[in-house]
């Protein structure tokens, strides 16, 4: 029989896995929801073209690790799976006429995103993000409130230790003068070059300097800066974003290399990190502007900016911490219905069945085993109450036992949802669950 596997690059996310990540991501949107921001949700795949526009053609996502789809059909079209949520989001945007709406547009997405990228730890083909995009404002205010909000995140999520690297790439005013110059520095060093990066070279310069490439370190180091040749409105616009930044009392460090790895950036851009381990393999997440971008998928000229956070990265670092987000079960029934005799399953199976309709997380044994066996898989789900069936409900009662207590006591059936919801809040705002 052949063996059958995930496929490399992927996994599966078991219920012992899923319940931080049901946490994260109910924690996520109600971040969101605090800061004004409604869910969208757009396609997983795309047209190939959404991508090529907007993340640009000479990027590694474009060149490397685009999941391509071919149709079974005579439409023509060439799909994509999602590498990145932005530009989808920005394509719905211009489609649904979403330019009329109030401004700026506020949304934010989780879902899973794909890239074939060389599987090593934290990074998998198929991942997750959290994104948060706000399309129609080009003041600096918006981008302080973007980085806040990400940090805030973070912190809330139990993450130590994050901090923020930031920096302005400019725009159309002030970059190609800059890029002219960052051309013929690296010119003057072609023969140094690994030979993927003398390609990029004439085709787009700006993605040298987000190499992966160890060899590139020592020569970037040294590359011309964007932040020294800033035109005025961009040099003015990133001071009022960091001005911005000190009246939240957001710490942040200026890194004039970062110029993050996708074409629509324009002017500021940012990425989160743990204290200590930067690297372009180790940000838990990052973002910036795209004031142009609108445009480049067929709308009118409008800003925008967001961020997107990697949640397997998020579990790595809180497992790295040995924060309890990383481990924690929600899954765990508040009772478990067991019975003194192995074969009622059907009383059980009713009471279980009363509880839930009550609102009372609640799972039936019904196993026909012998009592014991039934009481210590409830204590292994980490169940708070077991709901004994007995002798006593020809009278209408049963035993209700606190399990991490040890306590027991017989509660009328009429009762038994409202006195397992009280003891259950008590137990918990007593800080022992």
């Amino acid at each position: 029989m052949p063996t059958f596997k995930a496929p490399r690059g992927t996994r599966d996310l078991l219920p012992t896995d899923t319940a931080s990540w049901t946490r994260l991501e109910q924690h996520a949107g109600e971040l969101a929801a605090r800061y004004g921001y409604g869910r969208i949700e757009t396609p997983m795949f795309e047209q190939v073209a959404v991508f090529e526009r907007g993340v640009g053609e000479v990027t590694d996502i474009i060149e490397k690790e685009l999941f391509r789809i071919t149709p079974r059909s005579e439409e023509g079209e060439a799909w994509a799976l999602r590498p990145e949520p932005t530009a989808g989001i920005v394509r719905a945007y211009v489609q649904h006429g979403m330019q009329t709406w109030p401004q700026p547009v506020k949304v934010y997405e989780i879902g899973p995103m794909f890239r074939y990228d060389r599987p090593q730890a934290g990074r998998y083909r198929q991942f997750w993000q959290f994104d948060v995009e706000a399309i129609g404002d080009a003041g600096p205010a918006i981008d302080a409130e973007m980085v806040e909000l990400g940090l805030r995140f973070y912190a809330d999520a139990g993450v130590d230790s994050v901090e923020v690297l930031l920096n302005s790439i400019g725009d159309g005013v002030c970059r190609p003068a800059y890029i002219a110059e960052l051309t013929a520095y690296y010119r003057e060093r072609a023969r140094i070059l690994p030979a993927t990066e003398r390609d990029r070279l004439e085709r787009n310069v700006l993605r040298l300097l987000d190499s992966k490439d160890p060899a590139m370190a020592a020569i970037n180091a040294t590359a011309p800066r964007i932040t020294d040749r800033l035109c005025d409105a961009c040099d003015e616009h990133f001071a009022s974003v960091r001005a911005h930044l000190d009246a939240l009392a957001v710490p942040y460090r200026l890194e004039p290399s970062l110029v993050r790895g996708l074409d629509y950036y324009t002017r500021t851009t940012f990425e989160f990190y743990v204290r200590g381990r930067e690297g372009q393999q180790q940000a838990l997440g990052g973002g910036g502007r795209y004031d142009g971008l609108v445009e480049l998928l067929g709308g009118r000229p409008t800003p925008g900016i967001g961020f997107g956070i990697g949640l397997d990265r998020l579990i790595l670092a809180l497992a790295e911490q040995g924060s309890p987000w990383a481990t924690v079960r929600s899954d765990a029934p508040t009772a478990v219905v067991v019975g003194a005799d192995p074969d009622d399953t059907v009383n059980r199976l009713r009471i279980a069945t009363d509880l839930r309709a009550s609102g009372v997380a609640a799972r039936a044994d019904l196993a026909r085993r012998k009592l014991g066996k039934q009481l210590e898989a409830a204590a292994r789900e980490h169940a708070h109450f077991a709901v004994i069936v007995g002798d006593e409900l020809t009278v209408g009662d049963v035993q209700l036992r606190d399990l991490p207590a040890g306590t027991q006591k017989p509660v009328p059936v009429a009762d038994l949802a409202r006195e397992i919801a009280r003891a259950h809040a008590a137990h918990r705002h007593g800080g022992h669950g």
